[in-house]
């Protein structure tokens, strides 16, 4: 009989592991990769973006339909104390430019390695290569490595279905489903779109960044910096707009090339262009426009030479989404287990003792630290609740 397990060794349930073995619990982790936290050491590779600095009520907004039910454990365990966590383990952290917060060592595997020796210290045993396969008649944990786990209360932390080859590729929807456990479909999140796009415009400028630019779904806007790819766009812009594009696709997106400045602005500009410089020339000299930026004008037509008509594309170039790239390829997935499935402590309704935590539950939120932060928090307040049980 073991106190508590664990199962699934990313952030959410290596907090949880934290938290509960500190008050002296016996705790053992479940995890049937490998190794733990892979997910976590590949966001390692682009910086680590652990959290954001913004104003609270800011953080939150990011968390759309969800931010209600996760405002209470983001406020249990806020960016201030995500950051303290790090800093404790020798992680000592910086905001960027951006309001970002990152780790000075810009790279996961050295947190890893420190949070992995306290867990050790605080005598957490972790069983890798242990799938989970469900339970038994008896309400026993079944693991292909040992086919009864008895335990007084289990978390589930499995992640969502982005990144399969990482470890979280959603297959324990199904045994929760049999359960009577609610679980809507996954839908990728922080993901890019596929665009027709001409094969000139395609070969000559996928890679190429849309730098400084607005995007806009509806009344849905985001600004930052886009990628051309040879499929579409992606991006931080797109990601923040993901969920919207998702729910109307097909769908238009429009693209401010200039959002600094307004409409009459440009073509003020545009207007005092001089005489015999070609559309191109016109476009860099005047408004510091991109050559990727100037061929997009071109993929609905030749762009209008009226100084008005001009600014107007350049103010809303119409780009036609068809589809996302695919869940293989997003950074994170829309769906899971639906907040009318678990008790204000995260706890299954269908299932008394068991918990689940992180990208488990149906919630998504675009990159800038606002991913790893709900996946802490909930796993902390999961924990929290176990040890008050």
């Amino acid at each position: 009989m073991v106190d508590v397990a664990i199962i699934g060794a990313g952030p959410a349930g290596l907090i949880a592991t934290e938290i509960l073995s500190a008050a002296g619990k016996r705790v053992v982790v479940y995890e049937r990769m490998p190794s733990v936290a892979r997910k976590f050491l590949m966001a390692g590779r682009g910086g680590l973006n652990l959290t954001h600095s913004e104003p609270f009520e800011y953080f939150l907004a990011r968390y759309g339909d969800a931010a209600r039910k996760l405002q209470p454990m983001l406020e249990a365990f806020t960016p201030a104390d995500l950051i303290g966590w790090a800093n404790g383990l020798g992680a000592e952290t910086f905001i960027g430019s951006s309001g970002r917060v990152f780790p000075k060592a810009m790279k996961a595997s050295p947190l890893l390695r420190a949070w992995l020796a306290r867990l050790n210290a605080q005598g957490v045993e972790i069983q890798t290569r242990s799938t989970w396969l469900g339970w038994n008649e008896d309400d026993s944990l079944r693991f292909d490595t040992a086919p009864r786990i008895n335990a007084s209360a289990t978390l589930l932390a499995l992640g969502g279905a982005s990144w399969p080859r990482l470890g979280s590729d959603g297959s324990w929807r199904e045994l929760l489903s049999a359960r009577g456990v609610e679980v809507p479909p996954f839908a990728p999140a922080n993901v890019g779109f596929r665009i027709a796009w001409s094969e000139h415009f395609r070969t000559r400028f996928a890679g190429q960044p849309l730098k400084g630019v607005a995007i806009r779904r509806s009344e849905h806007v985001a600004r930052g910096d886009a990628m051309v790819t040879d499929y579409g766009i992606e991006g931080g812009p797109i990601y923040a707009l993901s969920a919207a594009i998702r729910a109307a696709i097909p769908t238009t997106i429009r693209i401010d090339l200039r959002p600094d400045l307004r409409h009459k602005e440009v073509e003020s500009k545009l207007a005092r262009a001089k005489a015999g410089d070609s559309l191109s020339s016109t476009l860099r000299k005047t408004l510091g426009l991109s050559p990727v930026a100037v061929a997009l004008l071109h993929e609905n037509g030749a762009p209008p030479r009226d100084p008005a008509a001009l600014a107007a594309r350049i103010k809303a170039v119409t780009l036609d989404i068809t589809a996302p790239h695919g869940m293989e390829r997003a950074i994170s997935t829309a769906g899971g287990v639906s907040w009318e499935a678990v008790d204000e402590n995260l706890q299954l309704h269908a299932i008394p003792g068991a918990y689940v935590a992180g990208e488990m539950l149906d919630w998504e939120a675009p990159t800038g630290g606002y991913l790893l932060q709900a996946c802490f928090a909930t796993g902390a307040w999961a924990a929290r609740a176990i040890l008050r049980r």
